[in-house]
């Protein structure tokens, strides 16, 4: 994380109380698991394993398959829980025999899966990539947590709403995919000052004098804090019904332009930083929503999150489609695996980018 989101109080802007705060109770059971913990590298996975680490659990397998993010990782865990024990591993979450290797040495009965590609513009300019890790690796994980009966909670986005990104869309599918398993799905808005975020941009921005860019002086986003994610995270857990689909109940988007006015207020009131609207990128939207046209909320908890009720795939079907769009993707065929995915996602539809690499993929391999 820059050092300036730090000095930042998320509080102030979102204008809102965060959500409740997880019980000794839930913690305790938390820290009786064997947890394995995806993606731990990430903003949102160190965070919650740090979380975890600190609760002493009966044991924290963490994964990441970014060298550098593992070292900062293990280096956290070193300075701020120095008596906690965890098993760092350096890998991906795509090497079946990594996976089994974990799952039999360690026996993890809890899995926060949340490794994934979430770059929206970059991912738009490298789908096969995306649809690798997003769709393929979680299945992956999906089966090795049925196969060993764990628990398996995956971190979602509200972009797998009306996805109009190649993110988005995998992440639908991923969503999909762990439904279908019996397990639970967390679908988030925007996380404030984590990897990559719009708040990280701009701080960057901040700190080069400015200007900062926005897309659209109307876009907005549900946006929440990085412990409000772990929070609710750990809530998550806790959910009692198989197969459940969960959305944090957050009432009001916020302004991009309005984050970026909040920041420079508070990092650089005296520079007179201006906003430069741009244009969207391939993949962006104006606002994001945390429920689809054909979802609706089933009920509210008291830990703020909601337990939606969502159309799913027919099981036989998903598996087909996925074991075509596997056959796709072996051999590089773009074009086929987007037609698949969009049999998968009918609401989304491929940026002018994707298309044009899908018509060079074409070109390249026509007679």
């Amino acid at each position: 994380m820059i050092s300036s989101l730090e000095k930042i109080d998320w509080r102030g802007f979102l204008g809102r109380p965060g959500p409740l705060a997880p019980s000794a109770k839930l913690l305790d059971a938390l820290a009786s698991e064997s947890v394995l913990i995806t993606g731990s590298g990430g903003s949102i996975g160190s965070a919650l394993a740090l979380r975890l680490a600190a609760l002493g659990p009966r044991k924290l397998v963490l994964i990441e398959n970014s060298e550098g993010r593992l070292f900062a990782l293990q280096n956290c865990l070193r300075e701020e829980v120095p008596f906690c024990s965890a098993d760092l591993v350096l890998g991906s979450v795509l090497d079946r025999n990594l996976l089994d290797e974990i799952f039999d040495l360690h026996k993890p009965t809890v899995v926060f899966h949340a490794a994934a590609c979430k770059q929206v513009p970059l991912l738009e300019e490298h789908p096969l990539a995306a649809i690798e890790t997003n769709i393929f690796g979680t299945q992956l994980v999906a089966r090795m947590t049925a196969q060993r009966d764990a628990r398996m909670i995956l971190l979602s986005t509200d972009k797998a709403v009306e996805p109009a990104s190649l993110m988005g869309a995998t992440k639908r599918v991923a969503e999909q995919i762990v439904l279908e398993s019996g397990e639970t799905v967390l679908r988030l808005g925007n996380v404030l000052a984590s990897s990559g975020s719009v708040a990280e941009v701009f701080a960057e921005q901040i700190q080069r004098g400015g200007p900062i860019t926005v897309t659209d002086p109307g876009a907005c986003r549900y946006f929440l804090t990085i412990e409000e994610a772990v929070d609710l995270l750990i809530h998550a857990f806790d959910e009692p019904t198989r197969g459940s689909l969960l959305v944090p109940s957050l009432q009001t988007q916020h302004l991009i332009a309005d984050l970026a006015k909040f920041m420079v207020r508070t990092l650089a009131p005296e520079q007179g930083i201006e906003l430069a609207f741009t244009s969207a990128r391939p993949g962006d939207k104006v606002a994001e929503k945390l429920l689809g046209p054909d979802e609706r909320i089933d009920r509210t908890r008291a830990s703020g999150l909601q337990s939606v009720v969502s159309p799913r795939i027919d099981c036989g079907l998903l598996h087909r489609m996925l074991r075509h769009m596997r056959q796709a993707l072996d051999t590089r065929d773009l074009p086929t695996a987007l037609a698949t995915l969009r049999m998968l996602v009918p609401d989304y539809t491929p940026s002018w980018t994707i298309r044009s690499i899908a018509e060079r993929t074409v070109a390249r391999v026509a007679p």
